[in-house]
């Protein structure tokens, strides 16, 4: 069995930092100028002042969570740098530095008595980010060398897929890992996400863990964010997927070419084999270079022919792969997109050695949480939530509610402060263009005017030609929202939530409030089931706005 992860001791951490990430409970100690060596990093001491350091046993880029022999990589960001926690760290056991040059000069880290006695040793390197996850890999034994690390990158169906590769890998009886959005888990027991990837000292230490717990294999989401910020160097793969690729997170990336160019970085050759999608140009763009193609729309290694799609969500297809095979595959999850989902992974699965049967068997099987995840309690329409908070994905995921239902679509939307803002208009409009009723909501605000996101969202919905669009309603309360849409609803309508789908906070101002769409939504469907019917909305009623 695991040994507790959250909170986390797998080696012996302190109360303070109950929180840290897990750790194995095993570490081979790394001499130190082997370490700089195989980073190329520079000792700031002369290699003779370096005989008596420690060995290092650890690493990690949080001062809080430093444990005696780890190195502490002090690194430089937007607004703080790690340095100025330095002495935090080497308080804590922290038997050597990486850093740069201004966090040695903003420091005066040489002349700390730690480090002029040659108790701690200090590594220059002009991208310390850069090299950090090659140097966790080596201290906690290479660990993906050790596993079978399936990743997958993408803008929208990383989580499906890894969840399509996870169940299958359990059909063919591995012992599997997850990591992702929405959880992670190691031999089947559940940690919580912080980040879609982990940081690098972090991911290293938990890969890890699973080699200590027998775990074989590890599908796992690869962010734009973890590509760029080195977050996964030092981590090789047995199979790299791409699914697709749409406008996202240009607030972190320049344009769509600089956040492509962030994800094709998993096709730089840490993948032993690539898997691409080629439904979008992008994917096209990346297959060029020799990968293993899967299309819903056209010519690839890997095809879907005869869809069938059932009033219940559920889907059929046969996937046609190399050498004339046939796979019969069904999937309890709706929409096109998720097709395109399970033919990448049946690809990266095949690639990976697992036999039809068990990919067969495993896919389906497969339920998300989240992603279009049904909220049944009796009521005579479907009510689903989804976790859509991109135009693309808000596009294809209520072109998918449409096709589930006579009646009309009706959903709830908002978007997220503090992030890409040229993606809110565009959503307003995917939304509008598809639903009868667009219910304009905050999402999470974090430290923006909720008002000002809500107007964004509604401006593209209404630079949309009436004839068009369906009818627009501005409800900023997000549990009020909910609760119109679903009184609104009649029979044969369809309800989606779409935004947060398996968060369970919403951040407003700083500070992190419970809230779950699920739990809204099942509360709101109680409600109304014990309340007389209500006419469901209907085009022509007009533009109703409430502030």
């Amino acid at each position: 069995m695991l040994p507790p992860v959250h909170p986390v001791a797998c080696r012996n951490v302190p109360s303070a930092v109950a929180t840290a990430p897990p750790r194995p409970q095993r570490v081979e100690p790394v001499d130190i100028e082997e370490l700089a060596g195989a980073i190329d990093a520079r000792p700031v001491v002369s290699a003779g002042q370096s005989a008596g350091f420690a060995p290092v046993t650890g690493v990690t880029l949080r001062a809080q969570h430093v444990l005696p022999g780890d190195l502490f990589a002090a690194l430089p960001g937007t607004r703080v740098h790690g340095a100025d926690f330095i002495g935090r760290a080497l308080d804590a056991g922290a038997v050597a530095v990486l850093t740069d040059q201004a966090g040695i000069d903003r420091t005066g880290l040489t002349d700390h008595p730690a480090v002029r006695s040659g108790k701690v040793s200090v590594l220059l390197h002009p991208d310390p980010r850069g090299v950090l996850g090659r140097a966790a890999a080596i201290v906690y034994g290479d660990p993906s060398q050790q596993l079978s690390v399936l990743g997958v990158t993408g803008t929208s169906g990383k989580t499906t897929t890894t969840y399509l590769l996870e169940s299958a890998l359990r059909a063919a009886g591995c012992t599997t890992g997850l990591v992702g959005t929405v959880e992670t888990r190691v031999a089947g027991e559940r940690l919580d996400s912080a980040f879609t990837t982990p940081e690098a000292p972090d991911l290293q230490a938990l890969l890890a863990v699973m080699v200590e717990q027998g775990v074989t294999h590890v599908p796992m989401e690869v962010s734009s964010h973890a590509l760029a910020m080195g977050r996964v160097s030092g981590t090789r793969y047995a199979v790299g997927g791409f699914t697709n690729l749409s406008q996202d997170h240009l607030d972190f990336h320049r344009d769509l070419e600089d956040y492509f160019q962030a994800k094709a970085l998993l096709f730089d050759g840490r993948a032993a084999r690539e898997v691409v999608c080629t439904d979008t140009e992008w994917g096209q763009r990346l297959a060029a270079g020799g990968a293993t193609t899967a299309s819903t729309t056209g010519a690839a290694d890997w095809t879907a022919t005869e869809v069938r799609a059932f009033p219940t969500g559920e889907q059929t297809f046969t996937a046609g792969g190399p050498g004339g095979r046939e796979l019969e595959l069904r999937l309890r999850l709706p929409g096109p997109f998720n097709i395109a989902n399970a033919l990448l992974a049946a690809g990266m699965l095949d690639a990976a050695g697992i036999d039809e049967d068990a990919i067969a068997r495993g896919l389906a099987e497969v339920d998300v949480p989240g992603r279009m995840e049904r909220v049944a309690l009796g009521q005579d329409f479907t009510a689903v939530v989804d976790y859509s908070h991109k135009p693309g994905a808000v596009a294809a995921v209520l072109d998918a509610a449409r096709a589930q239902v006579d009646g009309d679509v009706i959903v709830v939307l908002g978007s997220g402060g503090d992030r890409d803002v040229a993606k809110r208009p565009l959503m307003g409009e995917a939304a509008i263009r598809r639903a009868q009723l667009l219910i304009v909501t905050d999402d999470n605000p974090r430290s923006e005017d909720p008002a000002g996101i809500r107007e964004a969202v509604l401006a593209g919905a209404r630079d949309v030609p009436a004839d068009e669009r369906g009818d627009v309603v501005e409800v900023g309360d997000r549990r009020s929202a909910i609760a119109e849409a679903v009184g609104r609803a009649g029979p044969g309508d369809i309800v989606v939530v779409a935004g947060k789908g398996h968060e369970t906070g919403q951040e407003v101002a700083g500070v992190v409030h419970p809230f779950s769409d699920r739990e809204e939504l099942a509360a709101a469907l109680r409600r109304r089931l014990g309340e007389p019917r209500q006419t469901g909305v209907r085009r022509g009623q007009g533009d109703e706005e409430a502030s």
